[in-house]
């Protein structure tokens, strides 16, 4: 009988108001890996009152030991690393390699985040003033939801709780419901740490009620959330009636640029991993490639090849490439965009249906589009799958102009061997990151993440810009002149 987990609140684990389960599946196998209780909005309640108290704590140590708390989770995670990448390969359903790289992951951004309990810098600055200070300090924000995805399952948790709590605020976390086991075990990992009661919480459930709530709540300051735009969007319009704070990480369609003059060798595993990697689940997957006309015919024999090999099957075994995607829907979701490619008049080059390895799970085969236009649907709209269309241009303008025709921005790439074409990219193409001559994923946990337009609302997660998406600055200014001084009004006369 599979375990039943309650939510945790207040440094306890609790069970639910509703008296409501669900079953956490595993993709690939659709074994029922554990049972979870659904939280209702008085769990809410009871979560931000614990917050609130775990608030005034936590906020009064000290950034440096807040550090110390972070620095034992990283070890703790490290101890732990294989057994947790294959739990999240069992429960998300990607292959091991990548499982360990997502809890390297959040290592990696614990670590990073503790080290900043040591430089959480403001700025000195002169005054107009004689005898007077001004300076900038970062306070917390107090109480903030953090909603998360299920693709990164103890990565993105973790980019967000781990900042969150070196600037000494509280937390009141809903992970995807596809992946609440891993939430599970990064709580305790936490709360083995040594972290103070209240200070995270962990209510699990359907986001279109306790992702609600969690927005809605009037004493939540503010939210950070990763997913659609759709969603995103609709929490943005939310968090407008009070004012909260929010930071969005939403979807992307991203581009791969390769050149007449790339190495395409290079170029094809980038695109091969940025395309298929994670089985397209991603919102920095590759899933347009767009080929210089000189080389294209080149490329897509040699990707074409490459993509015939690979093998889908069960993430936890060693010969598998592609693991399943994430449920049902999603699945359903992707034969729907294959449809669509197909009825726009794209050409289906390879891939596009259902594949049964042996085993009952959601197996998409990788599939590659060509002749694709950039105003298709599928050259739009994200499909979070392994779905590749490929687009033909006949120069660098072109390419640009085509990578920017989106409502996204997220990441971008371009393969060339001409470092004007490289720095003309960086410098044209609509888009929060860009990679030369490297796929569109790979992410560094001590540089800014996020995009533009559709992808996100100006916040960036990771490196230092972390710590500014869970703080507020307040400017302090110090007058020890002992005389009345009036700013301007003096310094005019």
């Amino acid at each position: 009988m599979a375990q039943r987990y309650k939510l945790f609140i207040g440094g306890e684990f609790r069970d639910s108001t509703t008296g409501e389960i669900f079953d956490d599946i595993n993709p690939a196998t659709l074994e029922n890996l554990a049972t979870i209780q659904i939280a209702g909005s008085k769990d809410v309640d009871r979560a931000v009152e614990a917050a609130e108290a775990g608030f005034k704590v936590w906020s009064k140590i000290p950034a440096p030991k807040r550090a110390e708390v972070l620095f034992r989770a990283a070890r703790i995670l490290q101890e732990r690393k294989e057994e947790l990448a294959v739990l999240m390969t069992e429960e998300m359903g990607k292959v091991l390699p990548e499982t360990r790289g997502d809890v390297q992951e959040a290592i990696d951004i614990t670590n990073y985040a503790a080290g900043e309990g040591r430089q959480m810098l403001g700025e000195t600055t002169t005054s107009e003033l004689k005898e007077k200070f001004c300076m900038t300090i970062l306070r917390p924000i107090g109480v903030v939801g953090l909603i998360t995805p299920w693709n990164f399952p103890i990565a993105i948790p973790a980019w967000k709780i781990m900042p969150a709590l070196i600037t000494g605020n509280a937390i009141v976390f809903k992970p995807a419901s596809d992946t609440p086991l891993l939430a599970h075990k990064l709580v305790e990992v936490l709360i083995e740490a040594g972290l103070s009661p209240g200070v995270i919480n962990l209510v699990t459930g359907p986001g279109g009620t306790v992702g609600k709530a969690i927005v809605q709540h009037p004493r939540i300051n503010a939210i950070s959330f990763t997913g659609s735009l759709d969603t995103g969007k609709w929490i943005m319009e939310e968090c407008s009636k009070t004012m909260k704070r929010v930071s969005l990480e939403l979807g992307g369609k991203n581009p791969v640029i390769v050149m007449d003059d790339a190495d395409l060798e290079l170029a094809l595993e980038g695109v091969l991993w940025g395309a298929f990697g994670t089985a397209g689940q991603r919102c920095t997957a590759t899933s347009r490639l767009i080929l210089h006309e000189k080389i294209k015919d080149e490329f897509i024999k040699r990707l074409l090849a490459k993509t015939k090999a690979l093998s889908v099957g069960n993430g936890i075994l060693p010969e598998t490439d592609i693991g399943p995607v994430i449920n049902k829907a999603q699945l359903e979701k992707i034969e729907r965009y294959v449809r669509i490619g197909k009825e726009e008049g794209a050409t289906l080059l390879f891939g596009g249906n259902r594949i049964d390895p042996g085993l009952p799970g959601y197996f998409f085969e990788p599939t590659i589009f060509t002749d694709v236009k950039p105003k298709m649907r599928i050259a739009q709209e994200e499909i979070f799958g392994p779905v590749l269309g490929i687009l033909t241009v006949s120069n660098l303008e072109e390419a640009i102009e085509v990578a920017n025709n989106t409502k996204y921005g997220l990441s971008s790439a371009i393969y060339t061997g001409n470092i004007g074409n490289a720095f003309r990219a960086i410098e044209k193409i609509e888009a929060g990151i860009t990679y030369v001559n490297a796929p569109t994923i790979g992410a560094e946990v001590h540089l800014p993440f996020g995009g533009v337009k559709g992808t996100g609302n100006g916040f960036r997660e990771a490196g230092t810009e972390a710590v500014k998406e869970f703080s507020e600055i307040k400017a302090v200014y110090i007058d020890y002149s002992g005389r009345l001084q009036k700013a301007q009004i003096d310094s005019a006369e």
